[in-house]
C-alpha cells in the first residue's frame, strides 16, 4: 500500500512541476481510465487528454485533500487549479482562474503502476466558472 501512495505522491509532484511525461509514469501501458469519456481511455487517449489540460490551463496544480489506500487501491479527493489560457472542451480561453474538484480511484497492478482508474470531476462547475453555461439559480 505504501508503495502505491508513494507513486501517487511522486506523480502529483511531477504534475505540479509541469512534467507531464513524469506524471504519466504513474500509469501502466495497459491503463483503462473511466469517467472522462463515454468509453474507457487507453494510454494514448489519457496522454492526449492531459496534453489538452496542460495546453488549456497555465501551470495546472493538483492539491490532494484526502488520500486513502486499501489493498491495490488508492482513493484521492483532489482539486486542480489553474488559469484558463487556451481552448478546453470547446470553450475559448477566458483568463479565468479555476478550481476543479474531483475524486479518483486508482487500481495498481503487480508492476507498481496504475492499471485502472475511475474518476469523477465537477465538469459542470468548471463550465460555469468559464462562463460557458449559466450558474444554477
Amino acid at each position: 500500500m505504501q508503495a502505491n501512495l508513494d507513486a501517487v505522491e511522486r506523480a502529483r509532484q511531477r504534475w505540479n512541476a509541469g512534467d507531464l511525461p513524469g506524471y504519466l509514469e504513474l500509469y501502466d501501458d495497459a491503463i483503462q481510465l473511466h469517467g472522462y469519456s463515454p468509453e474507457a481511455m487507453d494510454k494514448a487517449a489519457v496522454t492526449a487528454f492531459y496534453e489538452d489540460v496542460f495546453a488549456a490551463f497555465d501551470s495546472p496544480q493538483l492539491e490532494f485533500e484526502d488520500t486513502l489506500a486499501a489493498g491495490d487501491r488508492v482513493v484521492i479527493r483532489f482539486t486542480m487549479t489553474g488559469r484558463h489560457r487556451g481552448a478546453f472542451m470547446g470553450v475559448p480561453a477566458t483568463g479565468t482562474d479555476v478550481a476543479l474538484p474531483g475524486i479518483t480511484i486508482l487500481r495498481f497492478g503487480e508492476g507498481g503502476k496504475a492499471i485502472e482508474r475511475w474518476s469523477s470531476a465537477d465538469m459542470l462547475g468548471l463550465l460555469v466558472q468559464l462562463g460557458a453555461v449559466p450558474a444554477p439559480a
